[in-house]
């Protein structure tokens, strides 16, 4: 029926619904709708949009006009949503349906061309990989502040000796830099987790349709190039089924926090009264509200607990991918739910991290005060038998037996007479001091990329230098 004709279609209501006799019930409605946590993604739908309808003026599915009037609505609609007055209709179900049905509203049957070759499923899979794009750039930002926090709190330590722990028990000392530049390390790997999770993703589904394309002459390549996409997805049944980059940005989010939840693990112990290692600024902890004496490290603590939350995700994201039928199903609508709670999380975790190590110092001269203790030059000991040509087992089975002999007497190491280290063996001369004392031992590191004060200074400066080229 032509359009100019009187049409038996019901206006106002969404298009779908002409295929069923009786409107969605209210408590159905609510129950469908994902327009309160998807409307986050209002401009990278309206972006779509756009490419996608000037593809269709291109094969003249459009005319030149009825694109023109498209954009110029479009771009509209998204300053109202981010000025805060565009007014959110629930009984639209999502931010595409809102849009469209804002877009009619303002310029009548151009705007019903709009959906012409498109589907909600290759369209929310589309708005999905063009918002995560953003935030994993976003991320990887935040993690690169954070890294260079970490590098700057370093460089105020490279000749400070604290020890290192295996355990939990005191193993090696190490230079303090050393310490911290092992939490750039781990972020590294973490931005690098991100850059190929954004490699992998950024494919263009828009023009797969429902699950099989369209009979329409689309041009899928060139809404591919305007959305800035490095090629299109070559399945359209996997394409608006695909939510691999989902599971693995979840994944990535949740190793950035278990490496955060070491951090908040170590300096909750270190600032206790037993260590007292560190000193958090008061500004990033709080008091209890019975015991006044109390500095409580909470923000530490939530880092480390919302590493729960963003497991709690992953496991969800799994699970809803768990035995899905081939092709779109509306269980994937939750996908969002998981996505945005762990985007959110990392980030509130991630800029409060970099606070925190902006604002902590390390008790340096208490630390060294204390080196003695643990033995931490037992296995610099062992190696300097080594050096004088004693087998590493029995060098080993030597230094042992001493340390239990200094702490029956209360003695370190570096505490024992020539006389009686000859006892254990007589290739140890006077020069074994120089291997003894924590200081020593952490000077004297040899391998590369070792924890001596030395080695600090280049490796903050390898930092600097990538840092530079980003």
């Amino acid at each position: 029926m032509a359009e100019t004709q009187k049409s038996p279609l019901r206006e106002g209501i969404r298009s779908w619904e002409h295929r069923l006799g009786k409107p969605t019930n209210s408590l159905a409605v609510d129950f469908v709708e994902s327009l309160s946590f998807d409307k986050r993604l209002y401009k990278y739908d309206i972006v779509g949009s756009i490419a996608h309808a000037e593809m269709l003026s291109e094969r003249k599915l459009l005319t030149k006009e009825e694109f023109k009037q498209i954009k110029d609505a479009l771009v509209e609609i998204s300053h109202q949503i981010s000025e805060g007055k565009f007014k959110f209709d629930k009984t639209y179900e999502d931010i595409h349906m809102a849009i469209e049905a804002a877009l009619i509203s303002k310029i009548g049957e151009a705007g019903k061309k709009l959906h012409t070759g498109r589907s909600r499923n290759d369209q929310v899979a589309t708005d999905m990989r063009l918002w995560m794009r953003d935030e994993i750039e976003l991320i990887q930002a935040k993690i690169a502040l954070l890294q260079k926090a970490f590098v700057k709190l370093a460089e105020k330590y490279t000749a400070n000796i604290m020890p290192a722990y295996t355990h939990m028990q005191r193993a090696q000392p190490i230079s303090i830099a050393a310490y911290l530049l092992s939490f750039v390390e781990q972020l590294h790997r973490d931005s690098l987790r991100l850059k190929n999770c954004r490699l992998l993703l950024n494919l263009s589904p828009l023009g797969s349709g429902a699950i099989a394309g369209s009979s329409l002459p689309l041009d899928r390549k060139q809404v591919c190039g305007l959305l800035g996409f490095s090629d299109i997805t070559y399945n359209t049944i996997d394409s608006v089924s695909d939510r691999d980059f989902c599971a693995e940005f979840i994944f990535d989010s949740c190793l950035i926090s278990a490496h955060l939840s070491k951090l908040a693990e170590d300096w909750i112990i270190f600032s206790t009264t037993e260590f007292d290692f560190i000193r958090i600024d008061d500004a990033f902890c709080t008091s209890s509200s019975m015991m006044p004496q109390k500095r409580n490290p909470d923000m530490l603590e939530l880092i480390r607990g919302k590493t729960g939350t963003l497991y709690g995700s992953l496991m969800a994201i799994l699970t809803i991918l768990k035995a899905q039928p081939s092709g779109y199903n509306r269980d994937l609508q939750e996908d969002k739910v998981h996505t945005f709670k762990a985007s959110d999380t990392i980030e509130a975790c991630l800029d409060m991290a970099c606070a925190i190590v902006d604002n902590t110092s390390f008790k340096h001269e208490k630390i060294s005060a204390g080196l003695d203790k643990g033995f931490l030059d037992a296995t610099a000991l062992a190696e300097y038998l080594v050096k004088k040509g004693v087998a590493f087992r029995t060098a080993h089975g030597i230094v042992g037996s001493l340390v239990a002999q200094c702490e029956k007497d209360g003695k370190a190491l570096a505490d024992v007479s020539i006389e009686q280290f000859k006892k254990f063996s007589n290739v140890i001369g006077e020069d074994v001091y120089q291997c003894l004392g924590s200081k020593n031992v952490a000077a004297s590191y040899a391998t590369a990329a070792a924890a001596s004060p030395g080695q600090m200074i280049e490796q903050i400066n390898y930092w600097k230098k990538q840092f530079a080229k980003q």
